[in-house]
């Protein structure tokens, strides 16, 4: 088939560039901290916004053209739009791609009809993928947009609404499977209440986690290796979630003893709306050792919906690149654009000039990340301010041998602890010196 996008393949052209439809600041072969930049972000591309949003809102219908798309809700369309992809993947110079389920089959009349729709458009995938080299970051099954799931899928009420959801995920994950998925995510995307006056929590969180324990049974009967990712958002479409945040996955993993098969997949407009920063919630989940991949985008602070906005902040790359990099990268993870453009963006070019300033944006965060961390000082000053602890009464306190007897006796020996500034304003400025 023809080009679908009238479009030449960007290419890095460097900051002194104006030409729109190129990297300024992406350049997949250098090389920053003994990895190629390419190595260290492992874009991906979500098919959900970039094939099969419509730009709809509340208040209007959709807008986006989409002129390779003939509207019907068929195989043969899916499979059309997945050639149409693999181009946008190809000239944006985009690694990995994610999908759910439901974004690149249509739903069949039963069970049967749709494992067999997604079976023959995955074949067409796997086709893609060798030809292009491109690879799939993670899968997901989508099991919030069909009217069955409106009281939840995997905490519905309902067994008939649980075993559906339960047939799924198995579908979705053997077909992340098979195309070779890094990944695969848990969204619950209705896994939640709106009101505990018809809820029971317990048993809804009960549910929840056997069929998070069925899928762990099943990754291992099919000899999938990747990682499981609980993707944490706190309320919206629901009024609350049981993913709401880094903290409340991690509890609900140790609750169901589950915490050895999953990691989390950290979203910056989700951190949003749970009233944290992404620093915050990155750095939670890196310091318990789930940091495993990031839905890259954000959202307007003062709007408390999901607005999934491509990322351009550069304070925000920054910081995030700072964890990762600290944390050693990713693994099987990566930074999936879990974004869309404006709904008045509605034009084929718009979906370049999106991931382009979000790839650029990553990019100049990763440099800075790593000049910040060759210079050393913000290093230096985290650990000179706990130095303290390093001391003989630090560490056997740190280790659990002390007792409250004995750090009375330090206490009173000592009197009055010295303070010391936390020198914030300092350390602003020191950042803004590499921004």
């Amino acid at each position: 088939m023809p080009d679908a996008f009238d479009i030449p393949a960007i290419a890095f052209e460097g900051p002194d560039s104006n030409n729109p439809l190129a990297f300024k600041h992406y350049d997949a072969e250098q090389v920053i901290e003994g990895k190629t930049m390419s190595e260290h972000l492992r874009f991906a591309c979500a098919y959900w916004h970039t094939m099969r949003n419509p730009l709809s809102d509340p208040f209007g219908e959709g807008t986006a053209q989409m002129p390779w798309d003939d509207g019907t809700n068929s195989v043969a369309n899916a499979k059309k739009r997945a050639k149409v992809f693999f181009e946008f993947l190809e000239k944006c110079q985009l690694d990995y791609y994610c999908f759910h389920d439901r974004d690149i089959a249509p739903e069949g009349k039963t069970i049967a009809g749709s494992e067999k729709n997604l079976e023959s458009v995955v074949k067409e995938l796997e086709k893609l993928q060798k030809r292009t080299g491109k690879k799939l970051l993670w899968g997901t099954a989508c099991l919030f947009t069909h009217p069955r799931f409106m009281h939840g899928a995997g905490t519905s009420p309902s067994l008939g609404v649980f075993t559906y959801a339960a047939a799924q995920v198995k579908a979705a994950l053997e077909a992340t499977h098979y195309l070779g998925g890094e990944g695969y995510v848990f969204w619950g995307g209705r896994e939640g209440y709106t009101t505990l006056l018809n809820t029971d929590m317990k048993r809804e969180r009960e549910h929840l986690g056997a069929l998070l324990h069925m899928a762990v049974d099943h990754k291992k009967k099919i000899g999938f290796k990747g990682p499981f990712f609980i993707e944490p958002k706190p309320q919206e479409p629901t009024t609350h979630q049981y993913d709401s945040d880094v903290a409340a996955c991690m509890d609900f993993l140790r609750e169901f003893d589950l915490l050895e098969h999953f990691q989390l997949n950290i979203e910056t407009n989700h951190a949003t709306l749970a009233g944290h920063t992404m620093e915050h919630e990155l750095t939670a989940a890196a310091n318990a050792g789930a940091l495993g991949s990031i839905d890259a985008n954000s959202g307007t602070a003062n709007c408390g919906w999901d607005t999934d906005q491509f990322p351009t902040d550069i304070y925000l790359t920054t910081k995030t690149m700072l964890v990762v990099l600290g944390m050693g990268g990713f693994k099987a993870g990566g930074l999936n654009f879990d974004s869309k453009r404006r709904r008045e963006s509605f034009e084929p070019v718009d979906l370049f000039h999106a991931h382009i300033g979000g790839m650029d944006a990553f990019a100049r965060g990763l440099k800075i990340a790593a000049a910040i961390r060759a210079d050393g000082r913000l290093d230096d000053f985290i650990k000179e301010r706990y130095s303290s602890w390093n001391s003989a009464l630090g560490k056997k306190i740190e280790s659990g041998k002390s007792s409250l007897a004995e750090l009375r006796k330090h206490a009173v020996k000592n009197g009055e602890p010295e303070l010391f500034s936390g020198r914030q304003e300092y350390l602003e400025n020191l950042i803004n010196e590499f921004i």
